[in-house]
């Protein structure tokens, strides 16, 4: 399977999934100008990765910040996630800046809306 690497932009964010090394990163900024465009070829791997998964699947997220069009491909991700969580060990690890209480909060939103492993790092 080809790793998706797909590098940040002013309004994209970076992502970052190497299968073979357990990387699965989405970081910096996520407003793009056509959200479901932009997470198409990310929904499209996802759906590959269903197929032959790692034993244990540990997502981060580091965004800075995103718009309400990247929020629901984003839930649209992590419900596909959970998905695979019904059969294999999947962790969200959901990133925020120090002081940051729309990051944090947009965390706890999602570990509420999830069924899955959760957990909230402040750096």
């Amino acid at each position: 399977m080809n790793d998706l690497i797909i590098e940040a932009t002013e309004e994209t964010p970076r992502i970052f999934f190497k299968k073979n090394k357990n990387i699965f990163v989405i970081s910096e900024r996520s407003l793009p100008e056509n959200a479901v465009e932009f997470y198409t070829p990310v929904f499209e791997w996802l759906e590959q990765y269903k197929k032959d998964t790692n034993t244990e699947t540990i997502v981060d997220f580091k965004l800075d910040y995103f718009n309400t069009a990247s929020a629901k491909q984003i839930t649209k991700f992590l419900l596909m996630l959970e998905k695979i969580a019904k059969t294999n060990k999947v962790k969200i690890r959901w990133f925020y800046k120090k002081g940051d209480l729309d990051m944090q909060s947009s965390g706890l939103r999602y570990d509420k809306l999830i069924n899955m492993e959760f957990e909230l790092i402040e750096y």
